[in-house]
């Protein structure tokens, strides 16, 4: 009489069977749509200069500290993106505290047009993941005076430029209005390029 049920060998062909489907024919067709329908977001997203060499990612935020250029977030990381995280600080936490009055300082002198009270809170404050390549449009436009003295590219440019660069929510609802600051960076060394 033929007994009913799996034997072990036909448990040890079917855990096969599916670590084969999962493990690698799954990833493979992922991989192959990916690449084949969106090649430039399952690379990363990756920006090159003129001479084709990656000169960084759009989903990475980047620290631009020269005040020629439009600067990005606080980032607690120092954009290492090895590892994304921040310190989950309370908003009493002396090392927050001590930090944004640091960087509120140093964005005083680096932007004296500008009135301590214009200051976007974006500027001072870090992503969850420490990463993020956008500031607000608010934090765009409160740089223009430095960049436009630094550059020589007038306000009204600038702020076209950032008008350009801003990217609205998700679907329209989902997020804020950003503005990717590499790609902003970007453009502003294509105007001053001859």
């Amino acid at each position: 009489m033929k007994k009913h049920g799996f034997s072990i060998w036909n448990l040890m062909r079917l855990s096969l069977g599916v670590m084969v489907i999962c493990g690698l024919l799954y990833p493979l067709a992922v991989t192959a749509v990916g690449q084949g329908l969106f090649n430039k977001q399952a690379d990363g997203s990756l920006v090159y200069n003129s001479e084709g060499k990656v000169i960084g990612s759009e989903l990475i935020g980047q620290s631009f500290d020269e005040p020629g250029y439009f600067h990005s977030r606080v980032s607690s990381i120092n954009y290492d993106a090895a590892g994304s995280g921040s310190p989950n600080y309370a908003p009493s936490n002396p090392n927050l505290i001590e930090r944004t009055i640091q960087d509120t300082e140093r964005w005083s002198e680096q932007n004296p047009e500008v009135s301590i009270e214009d200051l976007p809170n974006d500027l001072v404050t870090n992503s969850a993941s420490g990463l993020d390549p956008h500031i607000s449009p608010e934090a765009a436009l409160s740089q223009v005076p430095r960049v436009a003295e630094f550059t020589g590219i007038n306000e009204k440019t600038l702020e076209n430029l950032i008008e350009t660069h801003t990217q609205e929510p998700s679907m329209g609802i989902f997020g804020s209005p950003g503005v990717n600051v590499l790609m902003l960076n970007l453009a502003i060394d294509e105007k001053r390029t001859p």
